[in-house]
């Protein structure tokens, strides 16, 4: 008996990916997401490392959101407007730019 199961072709959405053929910084981090979702923390932890970041903002923004408008206040958009003002000093911006750069050389290496 043969299976008529046929193998989903995969999506490029990353335009970087698509016009270099080189992957991204972020290039894995849905597939991390995901994994951290199912429960594969090692899996999403060697596919991209953002994934945890970007795991923990979209389950604590939206929280965080809604309790601004329940109790009608702007603490959300007020740490939004301190962290910005912190992420352009140099001895802050600089070792996260660093640490972008070794995620993205790491992928380039993986090969995503």
């Amino acid at each position: 008996m043969t299976s008529n199961f046929i193998e989903p072709k995969s999506v490029e959405v990353c335009p970087i990916k698509f016009t270099t053929n080189m992957p991204c910084p972020s290039c894995g981090s849905t597939r991390s997401v995901i994994s951290i979702v199912n429960g594969k923390f090692s899996d999403a932890l060697s596919i991209n490392p953002l994934g945890y970041i970007i795991a923990v903002i979209m389950v604590l923004i939206p929280l965080w959101l809604l309790i601004d408008v329940l109790i009608k206040k702007k603490s959300l958009f007020k740490f939004y407007i301190k962290m910005e003002t912190y992420l352009k000093k140099p001895q802050l911006a600089i070792p996260l730019i660093v640490l972008v750069l070794i995620n993205w050389i790491w992928n380039i290496t993986k090969g995503l």
